[in-house]
């Protein structure tokens, strides 16, 4: 069976890191988020890595350029190479996933599925209180959903006009959840065997 190619999406408090953490596991794959990668690349001091590192020092958004550069590096990597990916905070745009598109197209090795994980406003808005961090108020958690909502909307239209997306209900125990996530991507892996 080819390895995993995935990216998953979902609004902050959807449980994304915990169900990445182990669709990796289960599957053996790379998880990659967007954050790790930014830093593994400085930490290496590659080019992209030294140009994003003096963007951030200054507070400023990674450009697309340069993002999709590191996602193309890491990609190349001989570990996803031979396990797959999952990404976690990749692609935020049509553009970037464009651009993801072209990198595995350019392998060989095409995009398995992209997942939401879907669960409503109210619920996320109840997750990330009850954390009680300090940065999450009510009104900064509304306006970093209405972000989210604002760039994902044409990116989760960018994967399901390619027959990519499947929508993943986000409800219920870790392990329901984990069960619908793993019954959607054994479908895509077997489809993508049968070619």
């Amino acid at each position: 069976m080819s390895p995993l190619r995935m990216v998953i999406l979902g609004r902050q408090g959807s449980g994304k890191g915990t169900q990445s953490a182990r669709i990796a596991d289960a599957y053996g794959t790379v998880h990659i988020s967007t954050g790790d990668m930014l830093r593994a690349a400085v930490a290496e001091g590659t080019e992209l890595g030294r140009r994003a590192k003096a963007i951030m020092d200054a507070g400023e958004l990674v450009p697309d350029e340069i993002m999709n550069g590191v996602v193309a590096e890491r990609l190349a990597k001989p570990d996803v190479v031979e396990r797959g990916f999952l990404l976690d905070g990749f692609p935020r745009t049509p553009d970037q996933a464009e651009a993801l598109a072209a990198i595995c197209d350019g392998t060989d090795r095409p995009l398995t599925v992209a997942v939401n994980l879907e669960v409503p406003v109210d619920e996320v808005m109840r997750r990330m209180l009850a954390r009680g961090r300090d940065d999450d108020t009510a009104e900064a958690i509304a306006r970093r959903l209405e972000l989210y909502e604002e760039q994902t909307a044409p990116l989760l239209a960018w994967f399901a006009e390619r027959g990519l997306l499947e929508t993943v209900d986000g409800l219920g125990t870790e392990d329901e959840v984990f069960e619908r996530l793993r019954a959607v991507i054994d479908a895509r892996l077997d489809r993508a065997a049968a070619g």
